[in-house]
C-alpha cells in the first residue's frame, strides 16, 4: 500500500505561480511512476503529467507543457508540480497518484485546491 498526501495549492491571481507538493508513504520503494491529475468544476479528471521515480523522466500533456514541472526528491519520497503562468483555466483540484507498474494508477491522494482568478 501507498499513501500519498497533497500540500500547498491555495488562490493565486493570473500570470502567477504555484505549488504543490505530494507525500509518500508506505511501499514507496515500488513505486514506478508518480502523477499529477486535475479535475475542474463539472468536468472529467484529466491527466497533467507524470514522472518516472528511477531516472526523472517526465511528461506533461499539452495545454501545460513550458508552464508546469514535475520533479521529485526521492530520498523525501516527494513529488512536486511547480505551476507558473497560470490562467483560469487551471482551476481545479489537483491531485497525485502513483502506480507500481505501467497501466492503471492505483493509488490516489485526496486532491488539493488550485483557484486562479482572472
Amino acid at each position: 500500500q501507498v499513501q500519498l498526501v497533497e500540500s500547498g495549492g491555495g488562490l493565486v491571481q493570473a500570470g502567477g505561480s504555484l505549488s504543490v507538493s505530494c507525500a509518500a508513504s508506505g511501499r514507496t520503494y515500488d513505486i514506478y511512476e508518480m502523477g499529477w491529475f486535475r479535475q475542474a468544476p463539472g468536468k472529467e479528471r484529466e491527466f497533467v503529467g507524470v514522472i518516472r521515480r528511477g531516472d526523472g523522466t517526465t511528461y506533461y500533456v499539452d495545454s501545460v507543457k513550458g508552464r508546469f514541472t514535475i520533479s521529485r526528491d526521492n530520498a523525501k519520497n516527494t513529488v512536486y508540480l511547480q505551476m507558473n503562468s497560470l490562467k483560469a483555466g487551471d482551476t481545479a483540484i489537483y491531485f497525485c497518484a502513483a502506480r507500481f507498474r505501467p497501466g492503471q494508477w492505483t493509488y490516489w491522494g485526496q486532491g488539493i485546491q488550485v483557484t486562479v482568478s482572472s
